[in-house]
């Protein structure tokens, strides 16, 4: 064995400590997700506290595993290897640089903000349910102090936004998302004013009683259309619908059910899915380096939308599920036409609720909770200002008067959870799903036929190969082109829009221009 085959020998053994190393640290990451799991679904509300303190002594473990000057001094080694392949290559600068970036957190404020969410998320269910602000401003105002200590840990350049945008979509700048935001304003929010001046559809059916176990039980049926693996993962219910994961081969979601709004589960039960085929689409033999992680949240929501949207509310879909929907609630639905359902499900009108809102005007709902959030990180606005400040802004850009603060700025979890930063990544996400569809469309000719026969595997085959099984092997701006050819264009949602909803409200091609 010559000297440069013993050096390949000597840091491929390194390659495998590196890796050995980074799935110690994803089992206590994911034991921690497993308690947010129990916590959101079946845990007895007495366990709240201990809950917390557990959730606070792992986090710590976990950070302090991770900034181990062993695993920074073994990173150093491999970022200087020429031996390793571009994959192996990518896994350690990928990893080095969450490395330096986590070295900055203090272990002590690590747990305590992990103590304090866990805590947060418990008080703003009960503060939800009983639409009670004042329960919840305390512990609100703990997280965003945290926040605000967080960006200056992180450190940033021009607003202390851009540090928690970074934890979710890696690169994302305020100076950026006001130019997207900008174009929302000026043409999706223009474009809905024009729909507001045709006709309404006819949705009222949909509010009818659909049973509890139905629901549930087409919802288990849609998931299993979609081939999301159930030997790999389970459904519950929550308040608040969310997919977690532990590895690809336990993904979790869940989906709330009104009996007396059939959309509610419908939907949560598809976006879901989305999110968590592609997780179930990661790689194994990666766990716990970044090439067997996400890219980020804006690709995520990319999956959760395509499948909600672009499939879930498409006219295809429903030429194939709607005779058994049909069959389940001929109660509601005997004299309801397929053509007056697929309008019904794309009704476009302002609304409370962001989870419930349809798929245009839903990007209004994420542009407050973006201006919130920039307001909030600046020190503009202050917690116990946000009811006030909420609801003026629910009347600017959606005209509508929020009658409580459960159908206001109680209705999401993500400020309890310290998950700011986090929403700008469903319009991120939206507008990647129109762009990934119209190439899928491209290069999968016969795709609507498929979608109209129930045969979703093509497409989730496309997706696995273009998308999931990368990992974080790119940028999600790289990944963009290599994937359609270029970088994230709003034109393509604005294209599928308008041609969905002009046929939809009978608007001629020039009132939507």
């Amino acid at each position: 064995m010559n000297q440069y085959q013993q050096k390949v020998k000597i840091m491929s053994n390194k390659f495998e400590q590196y890796k050995g190393l980074m799935k110690r640290v994803a089992d206590v990451h994911h034991t921690i997700a497993l308690l947010h799991w129990d916590q959101e679904t079946i845990m007895p509300s007495k366990g709240a506290a201990f809950r917390a303190q557990q959730i606070g002594t792992l986090a710590g473990i976990s950070h302090e595993m991770f900034v181990d000057e062993k695993l920074g001094g073994l990173l150093n080694e491999l970022n200087n290897d020429s031996s390793l392949n571009e994959r192996e290559a990518k896994n350690i600068q990928e990893t080095l640089k969450d490395y330096e970036k986590k070295k900055k957190y203090p272990t002590e404020f690590v747990e305590k903000l992990s103590v304090t969410v866990a805590e947060s998320t418990h008080v703003w269910e009960k503060a939800r349910e009983a639409d009670d602000f004042s329960m919840f401003e305390l512990h609100l105002q703990k997280v965003i102090e945290l926040k605000r200590q967080e960006c200056d840990i992180l450190g940033y350049e021009e607003h202390p936004y851009n540090a928690m945008l970074d934890n979710f979509e890696p690169g994302a700048k305020v100076a950026d998302l006001d130019v997207l935001f900008t174009d929302v304003r000026k043409q999706l929010v223009d474009f809905v004013k024009k729909i507001g001046q045709k006709a309404q559809v006819e949705d009222s059916f949909l509010k009818k009683h659909y049973d509890h176990q139905k629901q549930w039980d087409f919802g288990i049926d849609l998931l299993k259309q979609m081939h999301y693996d159930f030997d790999a993962g389970l459904q519950e219910l929550s308040a608040h619908p969310f997919t977690t994961n532990f590895n690809p081969c336990d993904v979790r979601v869940t989906t709330r059910i009104n009996e007396n709004d059939f959309t509610s589960m419908t939907w949560s039960c598809i976006h879901e899915g989305g999110h968590a085929l592609y997780e179930q689409g990661l790689s194994t033999d990666d766990y716990g380096l970044p090439t067997g992680d996400a890219i980020s949240l804006g690709v995520h929501e990319s999956q959760s939308r395509l499948w909600e949207n672009h499939v879930g509310r498409g006219y295809g879909y429903w030429v194939a599920n709607y005779p058994h929907l049909q069959g389940l609630f001929d109660e509601n639905l005997s004299n309801v036409s397929l053509d007056e359902f697929y309008k019904a499900i794309n009704l476009v009108k302002p609304s409370l609720i962001r989870v419930e809102a349809d798929e245009l005007t839903y990007h209004s709902h994420i542009l407050i909770r973006y201006e919130i959030e920039k307001a909030l990180m600046a020190g503009d606005v202050e917690v116990k200002d946000l009811p006030e400040y909420w609801n003026s802004k629910y009347k600017e850009y959606l005209d509508v008067d929020v009658p409580s603060n459960k159908e206001g700025v109680l209705q999401d979890i993500h400020w309890s959870s310290g998950l700011i930063g986090y929403f700008p990544t469903y319009s991120i996400g939206s507008f990647y799903s129109a762009q990934y569809f119209a190439k899928a469309k491209e290069e999968i000719p016969d795709l609507t036929s498929q979608i109209e026969s129930g045969e979703l595997k093509p497409l989730l085959d496309w997706l696995r190969d273009k998308i999931h099984q990368h990992g974080r092997m790119y940028s999600a701006e790289e990944l963009c082109v290599k994937v359609t050819g270029e970088k994230l264009n709003f034109q393509h949602f604005m294209d599928y829009a308008e041609k969905k909803y002009s046929e939809i409200y009978d608007l001629k091609m020039e009132e939507a221009l």
